[in-house]
């Protein structure tokens, strides 16, 4: 089993945190390797306040919904000697004030479990917050401390479109591929360069995790980071069934197989299905399956469409089938299949993947313009890469 960066920070870099008023920015994933809470492995620091990303400080909270800010109180476990915590929501319609909230606060330790995918709003989060750091208080720095976790689709392949800039938002908070292949502690090196940032920035680094590790081969338990991401398959699959939120089509959303699942009420399963696996693509095959989302799209409709089943988890390039997937769905049904503009646009990173689906653009022609941004950010990346 490998070591956690938390596990590092409180055994052996603690000292970065005695005398020091502690915030908290993490969630139902920031746990140990025996799953004990973060919050409960700060009980002998001066832990003072915490905040929560999208989804809450328990998961609990579906994609998309606002969350007030709200207390922790420990009595609830039975610790009613500790006094409740303030919690402080980063998710909801209104950029968060961060002003009076990092006053009392001399360093912000982040520990969440991320899923090495561009969309995924933890990494907005932690941009966001950075940013935050720089220019929210006027008399001092907050000291930012990454408790590093691993990319659990693992640190070396990386796919997908480049963000241009005029497309950032939390779900595309920075110039990188979909797939970028670092973790979390190495992202944040990155940003801190890059964007020239002043205040002190630490990693406290994981132990025995390497570039080709995937989750599964950590030894640690999987704690879902959010309520559509259940399963490692899940996050496998995820940077390219994403791109669906931005259709007419369910990307399983209200199934017991979020982003495993693709279908429509319209969509002819056989075909969609014959199709894609004559593509023989490595590390995946497709099944034709009938679903009824409980939620989201079509919630109630049954629908037609595919189920992505894994073979070999190293071999899956997620977002290059699911490109494929929305160039065969132009073709079988041009008619039906409709893009939601300015989300797939947010998601994609650009208007160009829209536009090249919809102009009948070469699958083959499509992947092949990601590749010198790719190669691009490769080297770019090098300089904060950590294992």
């Amino acid at each position: 089993m490998i070591q956690l960066g938390i596990t590092h920070l409180l055994t052996e870099k603690n000292d970065w945190l005695n005398g020091k008023s502690i915030g908290l920015l993490t969630n139902h994933t920031g746990v140990d390797e025996n799953l004990i809470h973060t919050i409960e492995l700060l009980r002998d620091f001066n832990l003072v306040s915490l905040f929560s990303p999208e989804h809450g400080l328990w998961g609990a909270v579906q994609d998309g919904v606002e969350i007030l800010d709200s207390k922790y109180d420990e009595s609830e476990d039975g610790n009613a000697e500790n006094q409740p915590l303030q919690i402080y929501s980063l998710y909801g319609t209104k950029r968060f004030a961060w002003g009076n909230a990092v006053q009392d606060i001399d360093v912000l330790i982040y520990d969440i479990q991320d899923v090495g995918v561009r969309y995924y709003t933890y990494l907005g989060t932690l941009f966001e917050t950075m940013t935050a750091l720089e220019w929210s208080t006027k008399d001092k720095y907050v000291e930012c401390i990454i408790a590093d976790r691993p990319n659990p689709i693992g640190g070396i392949h990386i796919e997908g479109p480049m963000l241009e800039s005029d497309y950032t938002s939390l779900v595309g908070p920075y110039s990188l591929p979909v797939r970028y292949g670092m973790t979390i502690g190495e992202a944040a090196r990155l940003f801190h360069a890059e964007q020239g940032f002043k205040f002190p920035l630490k990693v406290a680094r994981m132990d025995g995790w390497s570039r080709g590790d995937w989750y599964n081969e950590t030894g640690l338990h999987w704690v879902l980071p959010s309520p559509n991401m259940p399963t490692l398959e899940t996050a496998t699959l995820y940077p390219g069934t994403c791109l669906f939120e931005g259709t007419n089509v369910s990307e399983g959303r209200g199934t017991t197989k979020p982003f495993e699942y693709i279908g429509a009420p319209w969509i002819n399963k056989e075909k969609l299905a014959k199709r894609l696996n004559e593509k023989q693509f490595p590390g995946v095959c497709f099944r034709p399956i009938v679903f009824t989302p409980q939620f989201s799209k079509f919630q109630g409709e049954v629908c037609h469409g595919v189920a992505i089943h894994i073979n070999d988890q190293e071999q899956v390039a997620s977002v290059e089938i699911a490109v494929w997937m929305l160039c065969l769905l132009m073709e079988e049904h041009a008619d039906r299949l409709e893009f939601k503009e300015t989300h797939f646009d947010r998601l994609a990173g650009s208007s160009f993947l829209r536009e090249e689906l919809m102009a009948g653009l070469s699958c083959e022609g499509i992947i092949e313009s990601w590749d010198n941004g790719i190669e691009q950010f490769r080297e770019r990346r090098e300089p904060y890469l950590l294992y």
